[in-house]
């Protein structure tokens, strides 16, 4: 029951009252209960209605009006799901948590009820069950008293309806690390072969599941994608009101009024060629300052984001929650409406657009000698693919633009050899589609000067913008990256020991030791070998409001400030920036925020943000990576049985993983199928060495190899080395079906012929309805014409 209205002042309550009230009422509180308390009547209760609803705007609250709870709390009555057994104690997380602010989900301890003999209560929890439970916050920390055990639950359950050979239907999953499939209780509209979603029925996992949506064809050009959204449960479409905002917001006017009118410089973008978006431009000359003679002056103007998305607008909270955006082969999931990001916020040729413009001092040895920070009104010269500003300065077409960004570039690059930041070479795998949608070529992207030139623009931007606000004691999201632990170090000693190699654990560590030892190995299988080591040995870089420097770019401070339109991490460094040197811009009449620099939440809770946006940019990066993985597949199922040149990227005692050089995508290659002979797992050179003849497979090691699956919907490859007895093991191998077959074996030589390629009259593939589900041969999809 909610707290006596006599132990409360009487009258229309403060915000703080009311989320005091909320915090000690031990029942349900909603908008009712919070009018009896405080003796609201008449218009007092409107009041009351409007101030939950600006308290719940401002991120203060959350719920329906019949069941308010503090934002970053937990409600009184919640679904909560088994984390772990500790010691016999179970630990309980919220199922749903999505704070604002990005603070990690509280821990609460379960206070099981006693389960003496007779007793029917609860069954024993274990990790992974869902409960819906009472939650109190105690001085020892949160506790969860359970009231019911939930089924179970799958969120973004996703694959393809498939049916054996008694007419039962099953739900294939399209997430290679799930091995089994889900016997469907309810098909509703689904068709065999069709990507369906569907949630769990019953209380275990033969209860099976019920499709909830027909997603269509799985080999449809932008299934891929969608399968990735769906399973890393990506926000792919913006409510009413974020939509509503930006188009308020692209409608403010952008003025020469307070802002440094630069439409006469020359700027350009360079980009690639498929870029949906331009946030970045840059423009370079020699200094004319005597004190600099071969130097140069600079310019890196970047979108102007902070001007339209303001703190605690709904726009920005939608951004904040997005994190960043997310880039497929056939769509990106914008981070911000694209009315903002590929229309007012991009910087295109010949438009007057808003931008916060970095002003670069460079030394003719590169380093940074001066640099401010303005609010700008830029007009770009040209909008250029990378190949096209490649291709000018190698014909030595006489573009002035481009010859004195080069010739900055050099500067710029003497002082990135000065540094010596970790030499990694990392190809980026590019797929480009048709006009379909189909997979026209899958290649890996060229590395250019081009590329080079505006990396090293874009760094040194970076590095003003982080010395900047560090010179006026202004929070500032820092780019951590930092160097290795000591158990990765030591793991890397043992395995140069093999290569008779030594590292030397009391000196200290810096990326040019790591140069030393590339620069070292001229063999180029050794080479490959040990940078996967090395990498290997890396951390993962991540945003945080204390600087502990970038190990991989060797600099002390670095912060991100170049792509506002597609990183949260770099608005919140705009917002510092015009706090700290005084660029608020006068805001025409909108019903938007007035500041467009940090909000107190932004200050006060700088760390749970950052941690937010890098838990975003990592869902992210796997879901790139996955959808590759998907085209990649999908482009080599027509080429089962063909031999790749192969590089050996792992090794484990079960077997071996292998890329195609040139393409990507990772196979197995089971220790069952290289050959009769027994083979040792060396785990310190991370190798498998036969016992008879001593044949090494080892990271880094090239082979041809044949690929014997090609599986599109989960990206899974498998090869087979030749002359091994792969073949063999699988003749006469008895097909099962039911939830315990593997996913793995599609576009797979062997099983019966019926359960082979079938073709509807549109001409789509079909699965084989005999023989265990998943036996797929997709024949020829994707293969380039």
């Amino acid at each position: 029951m909610a707290k006596r209205a006599k132990n409360l002042p009487q009258g229309l309550p403060t915000q703080k009252q009311v989320l005091e009230f909320i915090e000690t009422s031990d029942g349900t509180v909603g908008k009712r209960e919070i009018a009896r308390a405080f003796g609201l009547k008449g218009q007092e209760k409107i009041a009351l209605k409007k101030l939950l609803k600006d308290m719940a705007e401002d991120g203060l609250i959350d719920g329906k009006k019949t069941a308010f709870h503090r934002m970053g709390g937990l409600p009184k009555v919640t679904v909560l799901r088994i984390a772990e057994i500790d010691d016999g104690e179970a630990i309980a997380v919220p199922e749903k948590w999505e704070p604002d602010d990005g603070a990690a989900p509280p821990r609460l301890t379960v206070v099981e009820k006693s389960r003496g003999r007779g007793s029917k209560g609860m069954p024993a929890l274990k990790v992974g069950d869902r409960i819906l439970s009472r939650t109190e916050e105690t001085p020892k920390g949160w506790r969860a008293h359970p009231m019911k055990k939930l089924a179970q639950q799958t969120e973004g359950l996703i694959g393809v309806v498939e049916k054996d050979g008694r007419g039962k239907f099953w739900l294939a999953p399209v997430d290679k690390k799930v091995r089994s499939s889900s016997p469907i209780s309810d098909v509703g509209t689904a068709e065999e072969g069709q990507l369906v979603s569907a949630e769990p029925v019953g209380r275990g996992t033969r209860s099976g599941v019920r499709v909830t949506e027909v997603l269509g064809d799985p080999l449809a050009p932008n299934s891929f994608s969608m399968i990735a959204i769906a399973k890393q449960g990506i926000p792919h479409v913006f409510p009413e009101a974020v939509i509503g905002e930006a188009a308020l917001a692209a409608k403010l006017p952008v003025t020469a009024d307070r802002r440094e009118d630069l439409r006469d410089v020359p700027i350009v973008a360079i980009d690639p060629a498929d870029a949906r978006d331009h946030d970045d431009a840059i423009w370079a000359a020699p200094d004319d300052d005597e004190n600099n003679a071969g130097g140069f002056r600079a310019l890196i103007a970047i979108a102007d984001v902070s001007y339209y998305v303001r703190p605690g607008s709904a726009l920005d909270k939608e951004a904040r929650k997005r994190g960043n955006s997310v880039y497929f082969p056939d769509r990106v999931i914008p981070m911000l409406p694209e009315v903002l990001s590929t229309d007012v916020c991009s910087l295109k040729s010949g438009e007057d657009r808003a931008a916060m413009v970095c002003h670069l001092k460079i030394s003719p040895q590169g380093k940074l000698l001066k640099w401010r920070f303005s609010r700008a009104i830029v007009r770009i010269a040209e909008v250029m693919a990378y190949e096209e500003a490649q291709r000018r300065i190698d014909d030595k077409a006489g573009d002035e633009r481009l010859d004195n960004l080069w010739k900055a570039w050099g500067a710029l690059w003497k002082a990135r050899e000065a540094r010596d930041p970790l030499d990694l070479d990392l190809p980026e795998r590019r797929v480009i589609l048709d006009e379909e949608g189909g997979i026209k070529e899958i290649a890996v992207r060229e590395r250019l000067d081009a590329h080079r030139v505006v990396e090293e623009f874009m760094i040194a931007a970076n590095v003003a913008a982080a010395k900047a606000l560090e010179s006026k004691n202004s929070p500032v999201v820092y780019r951590v990256h930092e160097q290795p632990s000591r158990e990765k170090l030591l793991a890397l000693k043992e395995y140069l020991g093999t290569l008779d190699m030594k590292l030397a654990m009391g000196q200290v560590i810096t990326p040019t030791l790591f140069n030393r030892f590339l620069k070292d190995v001229s063999d180029e299988q050794e080479k490959a070998l040990l940078m996967e080591a090395v990498l290997r040995t890396q951390t993962q870089a991540y945003y945080g409001p204390d600087n502990q420097g970038h190990f991989g770019l060797a600099l002390g401070s670095y912060a991100h400030f170049t792509s506002p339109i597609r990183r949260y991490s770099d608005l919140l460094v705009h917002r510092a920036l015009v706090d700290a040197f005084g660029l608020e811009q006068a805001k025409p009449k909108s019903k938007l925020p007035e500041n467009s620099g940090l909000s107190d939440f932004d200050r006060d809770d700088l760390g749970k943000i950052s941690e937010a946006i890098s838990r975003t940019e990592r869902r992210a990066m796997e879901a790139e990576r996955d959808t590759i993985d998907r085209y990649v597949a999908a482009w080599l199922a027509g080429r089962v049985d063909e031999t790749f040149e192969t590089r050996i990227t792992g090794v484990q005692n079960f077997g071996f993983f292998a890329t195609i050089v040139g393409l990507g995508g990772d196979g197995l290659v089971p220790i069952s199928t290289i050959g009769d002979e027994y083979f040792h797992y060396d785990e310190a050179a991370k190798a498998l060495i036969g016992a008879d003849t001593g044949t090494r497979y080892e990271t880094g090691q090239r082979l041809k190899m044949k690929l014997v699956e090609a599986n599109p919907l989960t990206g899974a490859l498998r090869f087979e080395v030749p002359g091994g007895d792969a073949s063999k093991a699988r003749e006469g191998r008895p097909l099962r079906s039911g939830p315990k077959h593997n996913r793995g074996d599609v576009a797979k030589k062997g099983g019966p012929k019926k359960a082979g390629p079938r073709k509807d009259k549109a001409g789509k593939h079909q699965v084989g309805k005999r023989g265990r589900p998943g036996n797929i041969r997709h024949q020829g999809r994707g293969r380039k014409k």
